[in-house]
């Protein structure tokens, strides 16, 4: 019988991220920001390939970042709503971290699967996070897909792609807990 450890369990279990928008001063330090990422980089990853690297935005950077937005929308012909809330998520932000895919070449590991570590990755920074005490929300949004505004912003190579912004801060208030997935929808059992 193996032996629980009940407190990971019991947090899995109850885990609940932070909305971006509720995160506020003070965010992790330098120090507090390596053992999250240290715990985020022990994901698994297929071959040891390391398909994944981060880019931590601080508030002037989030600022530039900001900033960029309305010319790249209005370029996209996104609706005014969209190109505000796009802004607003970088430009209301105290600390944002990238978690960007960049596969290796590799004849044994396929790229999904590589792209998958990065997914991965992007969970547990943000279970780190919360574990250690910290509010967490793991968002994307257009901008975040968009060529041009992760080369010219973000410095992404050609092969590159954000996996995620992981918003991390103080949080202000807990959210509700939210409806969760009827497992019974979602499972089959095969036992032959």
């Amino acid at each position: 019988m193996p032996t629980p450890n009940s407190a990971a369990l019991d947090f899995l279990l109850t885990r609940r991220s932070r909305p971006a928008k509720t995160l506020t001063m003070p965010v992790p330090d330098r120090a507090a920001l390596q053992t999250l990422l240290t715990a985020a980089a022990r994901t698994p990853d297929h071959g040891k390939l390391e398909p994944w690297r981060f880019i931590v935005l601080s508030k002037p950077a989030l600022a530039r970042l900001a900033a960029m937005i309305p010319a790249r929308g209005a370029a996209l012909g996104i609706e005014p709503d969209k190109i505000a809330k796009a802004a607003a998520q970088f430009g209301t932000a105290d600390l944002a971290v990238a978690v960007i895919s960049a596969p290796k070449a590799s004849d044994n590991i396929p790229q999904i699967e590589q792209i998958y570590s990065a997914g991965a990755v992007c969970l547990s920074l943000v279970n780190a996070a919360l574990a250690a005490g910290w509010g967490a929300n793991w968002l994307s949004g257009w901008a975040s897909h968009d060529r041009p505004f992760v080369r010219d912003g973000l410095g992404l190579a050609d092969h590159e792609t954000v996996a995620g912004l992981i918003h991390l801060g103080t949080e202000t208030s807990t959210p509700p807990d939210r409806p969760r997935p009827d497992l019974g929808a979602i499972t089959t059992w095969v036992d032959a």
